[in-house]
Parts: structure tokens; C-alpha cells; sequence
């Protein structure tokens, strides 16, 4: 996301995205054990760097999700990995999941054109040189019917933004996750890993840039180490949204 923007947030759009969630609906299967899964939407420089260094340091692996397009671009959330630094965290063992190539907003377009953005960005990671990615994330974390449709059955789990655990009966084409991003998000996060030891379920947290003085949509290094000791202390299992999606799948 090389601009700043934001889903539309109209009562309209509102009723939409939550009519949405009951259509074309996939369930997940009850985890077997409580487990956490860290994904850094986009992929800025920062969380191929200091994010992946946080979890290398404790023998964690994230999930990645790229916008080909705009790898390498300046935005927003600083400077934008590009490819080379992409095959690197393949190689490190991490997940590389797929956005859209445009970074498009799944909730204003067809489904048509969702589906022919969303190829061409896995054809681009696969001339990088990388397997087909298993998981999506919606970029901004909204969907509109047509494409949810259209979208469903190419992955084995699409993600959302809307908060909540994946548990048993849990829709995975529109899975929620819980963002560690602005004032709040590393208490909020917080939150939600204690409900997830809980109900012995699976929580996604995400997050953007990893740096000292973070956009409103990423988050510090302290806060992302502080969370995973947190979750490794509880006893969740770390596990990328690939291997997750595996172990709930239908």
C-alpha cells in the first residue's frame, strides 16, 4: 500500500461486509491445540528484517502476504520488499502468502477483476521463483460477495481483519484475525492471546512495518517480541497461516 486509504466505511458498507460473512462459507474443524500465527500484510522492509529477526531469534515462522506490484515501492508504511528480499524469507522458512497484485480493494471490485489481479500475482511470485502460495489476505480485510465467490475455492484459508478466533464452525473463506497496530494493539492483542489459551483455539495476529516509531498500522519490535515470549510462555503453538489452514481444514 504505497498511499494511505482506507475500506469504505459507510453504514452501507458496514451491512455489506457483515451480509457477506454468511455467504459462500467454508467451516474450520476445532484445533487440535491453541495456536498463534503472525502475518505482516504487505511485507515492509522492516518485517522481512527486524520481523523476521524477532521470530528467527525464537525459532518461529511468519507469514508474509505480498503485493508483487508494489514490491519495493516507497509508502505509507516506509519502503516495501522487494523480490529478492521476498525469496529470502521463503528461504528462511517462512510462508508467502498472496494479497492482490494491486493491492485492490476486494469489497469495491467484481469478482472478475479480483480473480485476474489476484493470478497475476501469483504468476509474478511464481516467476520470483516461488511455490503457489496456500493462503490470501484480503487487502484492507474486505471482501464483497462476488469475489469472496469467486476467490473461495483457490486457497485453503482467506483472511480478513474483523476480529475473533478460529475455532470450530469458523468460516475460513473470510477468516478473522486481530492486528497489532496503532496505541492500543499490543494490548488488544494481548487480549486476545488469553482467549485463545482459553478456548484452546487459533488466533491470527497481523501487523505491518516492525520499527521503533511505527505507521498507525504497524508496530514496534518490543511489542512484537513481547507478544510472541507472551505466547510462548501460555503454551501456543506458533504455526504459520499455511500450516494452520492444514490442520483445520475440511
Amino acid at each position: 500500500m504505497t498511499e494511505a486509504y482506507e475500506a469504505d466505511g459507510s453504514w452501507r458498507a458496514k451491512l455489506r461486509r457483515r451480509a457477506v460473512r454468511l455467504t459462500a462459507r467454508r467451516r474450520a474443524r476445532a484445533p487440535a491445540t491453541p495456536m498463534l500465527s503472525i502475518a505482516f500484510d504487505d511485507a515492509p522492509a522492516s518485517a522481512a528484517g527486524a520481523g523476521a529477526a524477532i521470530l528467527a531469534a525464537r525459532g518461529l515462522k511468519g507469514s508474509y502476504y505480498i503485493c508483487a506490484g508494489l514490491a519495493g515501492a516507497q509508502g505509507s508504511m516506509g519502503r516495501l520488499a522487494g523480490a529478492d528480499a521476498v525469496r529470502g524469507l521463503a528461504a528462511a522458512g517462512h510462508e508467502i502468502g498472496c494479497h492482490t497484485f494491486s493491492h485492490l480493494d476486494c469489497g469495491q471490485a467484481g469478482a472478475r477483476e479480483a480473480v485476474d489481479d489476484v493470478a497475476r500475482n501469483a504468476e509474478t511470485l511464481a516467476a520470483w521463483g516461488l511455490p503457489r502460495p496456500a493462503t490470501f489476505a484480503y487487502p484492507y480485510g474486505d471482501v464483497a460477495a462476488g469475489p469472496k465467490r469467486a476467490l473461495a475455492g483457490r486457497f485453503s484459508l482467506l483472511r480478513a481483519l474483523h476480529h475473533g478466533l478460529v475455532a470450530e464452525g469458523c468460516d475460513l473463506n473470510q477468516a478473522p484475525a486481530v492486528g497489532i497496530e496503532g496505541r492500543e494493539g499490543e494490548a488488544v492483542a494481548r487480549r486476545w492471546l488469553a482467549r485463545a489459551e482459553r478456548r484452546r483455539a487459533w488466533l491470527i495476529l497481523y501487523t505491518h512495518d516492525v520499527t521503533p516509531q511505527p505507521s498507525p498500522w504497524g508496530c514496534t519490535p518490543d511489542a512484537l517480541a513481547r507478544l510472541a515470549d507472551e505466547a510462548l510462555s501460555a503454551g501456543l503453538e506458533v504455526v504459520t497461516v499455511a500450516e494452520g489452514a492444514r490442520r483445520v481444514g475440511g
